[in-house]
């Protein structure tokens, strides 16, 4: 589905067949007419400037003012995943015949939205990315595309683990994932020194806190806010202050909370104990990119497998689901 669009691939192109030359020239002639507009001038513009600028575009453009009654597009948003014990898979059949790549996709969803939760999110990818690297592509050779890192939807954190292979089926790759993750923290986070974790605050504090070489970088990045509607133009300075406080205990806790779905509460003594919470902050989804041919290839799933139940209790659901499923998520 086309980014920020309420409608599929499928309803656009059904839509697209009973356009004619007229309704272009109708719609064409209403585009300009009325809209939200947000504006960035950076650089050495003076506000009486910058406000003289974004002046002559609305003159020229001769929007008018819109009504509160009038609708306008909402910002992008992260739909929670659903909570619980095991994660929810999503089975499709790659809809390119000649594509003989398999692909399997683990996303862990975060939901928090403080400075920290951003900041930990980032260093516990940095610190799982190279051997997540090194296990599946150099030593297990599964194939050429083995990455993982952050995606910000709004102001949440998804946290990836892709593989793609024309040589090995999904089922495989997705194996592969799941016991990388499944072992992670005991292989690569409780091995943590408070030196090391220290090493990866400050290469976090830096890259917030070096200098931008260019305009375009740091314009880029503020109209990036602006597009978002987060507007916090200090994010990258607070960020790097909450860097600083960043212990080995917050990765640990970070990874339980989130991948283990287990809750560390602090006794009376003050000392933590873990607390059991049947998966009910883990939020997980697996991908699986199923190809017609090839050897990755394997069965390919239906496009609807609604309500269907997977042998641990996880929903599946196939590409013809997915609308249903957001529409039950907002």
């Amino acid at each position: 589905q086309p980014t920020n669009s309420k409608y599929d691939n499928a309803q656009l192109r059904q839509a697209i067949k009973d356009i004619t030359l007229e309704d272009l020239i109708i719609y064409v002639q209403g585009l300009w007419s009325y809209g939200k507009v947000e504006a960035l001038l950076q650089g050495n513009w003076d506000e009486n400037e910058a406000q003289n600028f974004v002046n002559v575009i609305d003159r020229t453009l001769k929007f008018k003012t819109i009504s509160s009654e009038d609708q306008l597009p909402p910002r992008s948003r992260a739909l929670p995943l659903p909570a619980g014990p095991v994660p929810t898979k999503l089975l499709l059949a790659e809809p390119n015949t000649s594509n003989q790549n398999a692909a399997a996709h683990f996303t862990i969803q975060c939901l928090g939205t403080t400075e920290k939760d951003h900041v930990l999110i980032e260093i516990v990818s940095t610190i799982l990315n190279e051997p997540f690297y090194e296990d599946l592509r150099t030593k297990q050779q599964l194939g050429y595309i083995v990455s993982s890192g952050v995606k910000a939807i709004s102001d949440t954190r998804n946290l990836s683990f892709i593989v793609q292979s024309s040589v090995a089926p999904v089922e495989k790759l997705a194996n592969s994932i799941r016991i990388f993750l499944e072992g992670a923290k005991a292989k690569y986070l409780e091995t943590l020194t408070q030196d090391k974790v220290e090493q990866y605050v400050k290469s976090s504090v830096l890259g917030r806190t070096e200098p931008d070489k260019l305009l375009a970088v740091e314009a880029s990045r503020n109209w990036g806010e602006i597009a978002s509607g987060r507007l916090q133009f200090d994010r990258l300075q607070v960020e790097a202050s909450v860097a600083l406080e960043i212990k080995k205990e917050d990765v640990l806790k970070f990874w339980d909370e989130n991948y283990l779905g287990i809750k560390n509460d602090m006794t009376n003594d003050g000392t933590t104990n873990d607390v059991k919470k049947n998966g009910i902050e883990r939020r997980i989804l697996i991908c699986h990119d199923v190809p017609e041919s090839g050897p990755a290839s394997s069965e390919l799933p239906p496009r609807t497998i609604r309500n269907n139940m997977g042998k641990s209790g996880e929903l599946i659901l196939g590409v013809d689901d997915i609308e249903q499923f957001r529409k039950e998520r907002e």
